[in-house]
């Protein structure tokens, strides 16, 4: 490790450190919207590991996400609770290996299309399940807090982190970045391919339905329209590419904005927030298409040539 990455790691540690004492300053408001950021930001990494370098826009995160809430919602009664996340983990992790192994062979529209599609297909299954059984939703009453999410999550989102970090030093990391440069020639390099994508989308998998598992709590009363709500994904993938793919730091740039901006809209605009999604569509497309990090890069390269 250089002395730079050192000083990175221990300034990281100490971030983590100074926001994990929040709950003990305010239990209130500002906890609410700082959980809601600790979710995002586990989800928006995770997302990006996988869709930075493979350049694959999955849609899934809903299922992986409503796929967690229910292992909390099934298991907290007879389960140790700090067991639920693991398990859904596991199993956020053994369907995305599922659905990688068959669709991860698709490209471009074709995979996206399949991911998204993919929430909905889960919330079906749970709907007839819960149909069949005569069970409409079921209830999360526990004696954990929005303190102890957060922290959760807090934990989560640094092995995410850490996670990240070690796979970008590795052979898997360097395997991806050929491939997102061109597959036909990671392909010829004699890369497997397809099981370097399989891996890093269980990757995702697991952290989004750990995720899951962690926010049941909160929401108290789980049904699989709410569990399952495909504008998730669509917020995740928006607050990576906003913030940018091209660092592992770059989807937290993306979520702090954006779950600030969503609880405005939200609260004085409740009807507008679909309207927010386009424009921030159109505003990653047009403006920001690289995100904060390829701002960041364009910005240093001028002023740098300005520079000299």
């Amino acid at each position: 490790m250089s002395t730079r990455e050192i000083r990175n790691l221990i300034l990281s540690a100490l971030a983590f450190g100074v926001v994990a004492l929040l709950p003990l300053y305010d239990t209130g408001y500002i906890l609410s919207i700082a959980t809601t950021m600790a979710m995002f930001t586990v989800l928006a990494t995770s997302w990006a590991l996988f869709s930075g370098p493979t350049h694959y826009i999955s849609l899934a995160t809903a299922a992986f996400f409503g796929l967690g809430t229910f292992v909390t919602g099934y298991g907290f009664q007879t389960m140790p609770y700090w067991s639920l996340p693991l398990i859904a983990a596991v199993l956020g992790a053994g369907l995305a290996g599922l659905v990688g192994m068959v669709t991860l062979r698709l490209s471009g529209v074709y995979f996206v299309i399949f991911t998204l599609g993919l929430a909905e297909l889960v919330r079906q299954l749970v709907t007839w399940v819960q149909n069949r059984t005569g069970q409409r939703g079921m209830y999360v009453l526990t004696s954990i807090t929005e303190s102890h999410i957060y922290w959760q999550l807090l934990g989560l989102a640094a092995l995410v982190f850490l996670t990240g970090w070690l796979i970008g030093r590795s052979r898997l990391g360097f395997a991806l970045r050929i491939i997102g440069n061109d597959e036909t020639v990671a392909k010829h390099s004699g890369i497997n391919t397809a099981l370097a994508k399989v891996l890093l989308f269980m990757v995702s998998g697991a952290a989004a339905a750990a995720v899951g598992a962690m926010l049941a709590p909160r929401y108290i009363y789980i049904e699989p329209s709410t569990a399952f709500a495909s504008i998730l994904s669509f917020q995740v993938v928006i607050m990576a590419l906003l913030g940018g793919t091209g660092r592992l730091w770059g989807p937290l740039a993306g979520v702090i904005p954006f779950t600030l901006l969503w609880e405005f809209i939200s609260r004085h605009a409740p009807n507008q927030t679909l309207l927010l999604l386009g424009l921030a569509f159109l505003l990653i497309v047009y403006v920001l298409p690289g995100g904060m990090v390829g701002l960041q890069a364009r910005l240093k390269r001028r002023f740098g040539q300005g520079g000299h």
